[in-house]
């Protein structure tokens, strides 16, 4: 069992999950069968899937048509005729136990013994579903995140008895659909991400219930804080009270009083119009950042970083598997492995001692693996290992966790990796992009290149919740990583794919040159949260497009795409997405292969000459001239000339 032999996919179901995997299904090049019990189910789910893949085809999200994508997609309601061809069965029908045994029965008599058996379950244990077939060594977990077409994670959990076989095939399909797979080892309940978000919403409203915290004071101090998507209850609102209340009753855990009241008041959150908040005659979850303070944000952080140990001790999911699921399923602004580490082991066990102590609580019981790294002194970023090892003299960029570095044949590539956050700009980036380029070799480097992981953003701007809680005085040196990119002392390219936005559009200004698709879309929206651009984009904008142009941009707030930042010469190119990679190469082959003591005075020559006056700036030139006429390179290239061949500078 492996990829190779997965051609056809079966989706049975065709509500929201269902439809949305037949679509990134077909997206992918497979061929896929939607089914569902009744003829309206299907033909809602094949219209749903169309007016998304039109959407998607105007916003140039896909490389062919819908009616391409489409053409890939049939649909039944006869469930023998879905999966009797299929090499890989999807079930997606509702959260009941009874209904998916019926389905998983029908499918051991309708598909072949090699045909690979998934349940998109989001609560269910994968091995009770299993316990119907008897080939269960390949049925196994394929959950996927709502909406599956936005979402990028997906869960690949192995029951009591999937085989390495099945799971590993599942994995391998899950990255050919462009979808990030993590494996969860062990058939435990909520899986990963669940088994992390439980203490993130239940913390808040114990605290609540108990009279030791409220509702706005909660959200703005782990939004505006502590950098989560939303606060804990806001969230609750958005997914529905009664789905963590039914998760909490199913699973045998304590229940917050102030949930309880919530689910027999039926104020289930925005679907009734009120929950937490109030949706109709309110504003809806209208708290700001003067709400947060005072909060024991720890107190829910410790009991997330002890679920993490519990997956991890227990050998679920190993610390970066944990730390992918919750910023690609959650949107947290880091993992909670990474986060646990920089707070410090100690000081969570500590947290997790006094209030298991002060409660007789079981959910603040300290898991043993917890208490085994800090007992070794494995407490975190300062002790040089916690769930991670961290070895800062190793000279490498393995200890770099939100930029992705590879050097090769003198071409330094940099990527963003904050895809859940549309490559936000956090403190934590910023200062690694700034010991990178502060620090990396750069005789080993003739040009660099920087781009945003995924496929939606260059970055989007700064991360502004990370900024949220500090003073003023600390931020006023948040621009020195544009500074150290800007005067890198080799040429910069900007590989733009998306948004490029407020600090991401800073980022790529400080770049010497600018490459876009066609797609990509530029602007300086800090105004509209009544702010200024802050690392140097109120000058840089003047310097390239003019006083007219650059004050647009700023005072409008506004975004143009690329074809007009072309016109206005803010990017160098702007090529469509087919061209791109191309383009790119291109000029990265003439910046690799030029002499790097020319390029290196000549980039200098230019960012200081702007601030000079003409005269001053014309000695700058002439200077840098007569100091390169000595150099092997400019001998190199005067010979390679006279023979009329490329010439091979090595920079000497």
């Amino acid at each position: 069992m492996s990829l190779d032999s997965i051609d056809r996919v079966a989706v049975l179901g065709a509500g929201n999950m269902g439809h949305g995997i037949t679509e990134v299904t077909a997206m992918a090049g497979y061929d896929v069968t939607m089914r569902d019990i009744k003829d309206e189910f299907v033909d809602d789910g094949y219209e749903s899937i169309a007016w998304s893949l039109e959407k998607l085809e105007e916003k140039e999200l896909i490389d062919e048509s819908a009616d391409d994508v489409l053409s890939r997609i049939d649909t039944t309601t006869d469930l023998e005729t879905a999966v009797s061809d299929a090499d890989l069965v999807i079930e997606a029908a509702p959260e009941n136990l009874d209904l998916k045994h019926d389905i998983f029965t029908d499918l051991e008599e309708f598909c072949d013994g090699d045909t690979l058996l998934a349940t998109n379950t989001s609560s269910l244990p994968i091995s009770d579903i299993a316990e119907v077939v008897d080939t269960s060594e390949r049925v196994l977990g394929l959950h996927f995140f709502n909406p599956p077409v936005k979402m990028d994670l997906v869960e690949v959990i192995y029951g009591n008895d999937t085989s390495d076989e099945a799971a590993e095939a599942g994995y391998e399909w899950v990255e050919s659909i462009a979808k990030t797979p993590i494996y969860v080892r062990k058939d435990v309940r909520g899986f990963v991400v669940n088994t992390i978000v439980g203490p993130f919403g239940g913390e808040p409203a114990f605290m609540v219930s108990e009279g030791e915290a409220d509702i706005r004071q909660a959200d703005a101090t782990m939004s505006h804080e502590r950098g989560y998507p939303m606060g804990p209850f806001e969230l609750a609102d958005l997914t529905g009270i009664d789905v963590g209340y039914h998760v909490r009753k199913e699973g045998g855990s304590p229940i917050p009083s102030i949930t309880e009241e919530k689910v027999e008041a039926e104020e289930l959150g925005q679907k009734t119009g009120k929950g937490f908040y109030d949706y109709e005659d309110g504003d809806g979850a209208d708290y700001q950042p003067d709400d947060a303070g005072g909060f024991d944000w720890l107190r829910v952080e410790a009991r997330m970083i002890n679920r993490a140990a519990f997956l991890v001790g227990e050998d679920v999911a190993k610390p970066e598997e944990v730390d992918t699921g919750v910023q690609l399923g959650l949107g947290f602004p880091e993992g909670i492995c990474r986060r646990a580490d920089k707070i410090g082991l100690d000081e969570v066990l500590e947290k997790l001692e006094t209030l298991y102590e002060e409660t007789g609580s079981d959910r603040f019981e300290p898991h043993p693996y917890l208490e085994e790294l800090v007992e070794d002194g494995k407490t975190g970023e300062d002790a040089g290992e916690g769930f991670y090892e961290y070895d800062a003299d190793d000279g490498g960029f393995d200890s770099y966790h939100n930029i992705n570095v590879e050097l090769a044949d003198g071409v330094l590539e940099v990527e963003l990796d904050r895809p859940s956050r549309m490559n936000a700009l956090s403190e934590d980036l910023l200062s690694e992009v700034d010991d990178l380029f502060s620090s990396v070799d750069t005789d080993e480097v003739r040009c660099a290149t920087i781009e945003g992981a995924g496929d939606r953003a260059f970055s989007a701007g700064a991360d502004v919740s990370g900024f949220s809680s500090a003073n003023p005085t600390d931020l006023m040196d948040v621009s020195q990583a544009f500074e150290t990119v800007n005067e890198f002392p080799r040429p910069v390219l900007a590989k733009i794919d998306g948004f490029c936005l407020g600090g991401g559009l800073e980022l790529a200004l400080a770049c010497d040159l600018r490459v876009a698709t066609d797609r990509s879309e530029f602007g300086a929206p800090e105004i509209n949260l009544g702010l200024i651009p802050g690392a140097g984009g109120t000058q840089r904008l003047t310097r390239i497009l003019g006083e007219t142009r650059a004050k647009e941009l700023v005072f409008r707030g506004t975004h143009i795409d690329a074809e007009r930042a072309e016109e206005w010469g803010l990017i160098n190119r702007a090529v469509d997405r087919e061209a791109f990679d191309d383009t790119v190469e291109e000029f990265v082959s003439d910046l690799a292969g030029g002499p790097p003591i020319a390029l290196k005075i000549a980039k200098q020559v230019m960012n200081e000459g702007q601030d000079a006056s003409i005269d001053a700036a014309l000695a700058m030139e002439s200077q840098g001239f007569g100091l390169l006429t000595s150099t092997e390179d400019v001998l190199e290239g005067t010979m390679a000339f006279a023979e009329d061949r490329e010439p091979e500078f090595e920079g000497k």
